[in-house]
């Protein structure tokens, strides 16, 4: 199960984006989300998978792991599928078969929201792939400065989310681990109807429930054996400084911006 999850994993290789500023990463992402709803025909679709594609090949990260990572979210992409297949009836009948049509329009939007729901994955991915969880933890709090003024929690807010990130493989991995052991002791996960699924599950949370609060309590306590006392007056050992790579990677996201709002019908 963990070499499955890659969310909130750092892949260590060289690549560009692993050089990249993790506040452009994260602005990068943050734009793409944004900007992905503009795409409407295949041009658009087709500017945001070279894009996406683009964004893999310089990561350096192998595209077999990337996508047998995301292997258990394929549901997701193909419920969305199915899901506008079989409600949105407009536009010409394509297929029918007894009750059961296709209509153009249902195709279509099936097709593009399923492409664009995988492309938010992906980008989404490299994210965390490429940048360590205090690379992002440090870009968050960047960002989020000037929220200081107004007593907002930045450091804090940042640092939880770093520590959320990098917790996901370590809860999944134990998971797996409380898995086996329950197997191994007869616990059957895969056979049987949908409430003795439940039933099964509840001896893999309790065990997991307790790890996890065991784990969240030695964070704490080496946190302030080690004298943290939150973000005010720390300084930093590693100071962020964007290069012409980040420069020409907002270019690239100006121009995406750019001729998705001129080639959108």
């Amino acid at each position: 199960m963990m070499e499955k999850m890659i969310f909130g994993r750092y892949i260590p290789v060289e690549s560009i984006l692993h050089k990249m500023d993790p506040r452009t990463k994260l602005l990068i992402v943050i734009l793409f989300i944004c900007i992905v709803f503009l795409a409407n025909n295949p041009i658009t679709y087709s500017l945001l998978a070279v894009f996406t594609f683009l964004a893999i090949f310089l990561s350096n990260i192998p595209p077999k792991f990337l996508f047998n990572g995301l292997k258990f979210l394929l549901f997701l992409v193909i419920f969305t599928f199915l899901l506008h297949i079989f409600f949105t009836k407009q536009g010409a009948v394509i297929f029918e078969f007894g009750w059961f049509k296709i209509y153009e329009d249902g195709l279509r939007q099936a097709i593009f929201i399923s492409l664009r729901f995988t492309f938010l994955i992906l980008v989404a991915s490299l994210l965390t792939l490429t940048t360590t969880p205090i690379e992002i933890t440090d870009g968050i709090e960047t960002l989020l400065n000037p929220l200081k003024k107004m007593r907002f929690p930045v450091h804090e807010l940042a640092l939880m989310m770093s520590i959320a990130l990098r917790f996901i493989p370590t809860l999944m991995d134990e998971t797996d681990k409380i898995m086996k052991a329950q197997m191994a002791r007869g616990v059957d996960f895969s056979s049987g109807s949908l409430k003795q699924r439940a039933k099964a599950v509840v001896p893999l949370l309790i065990p997991l429930f307790i790890s996890s609060f065991k784990r969240a309590e030695e964070l704490a306590i080496a946190m302030e054996a080690r004298g943290y006392r939150g973000g005010e007056g720390r300084t930093k050992y590693r100071l962020l400084k964007m290069g012409s790579s980040d420069f020409f990677a907002f270019f690239v996201m100006i121009a995406l911006l750019v001729l998705l709002i001129l080639l959108r019908s």
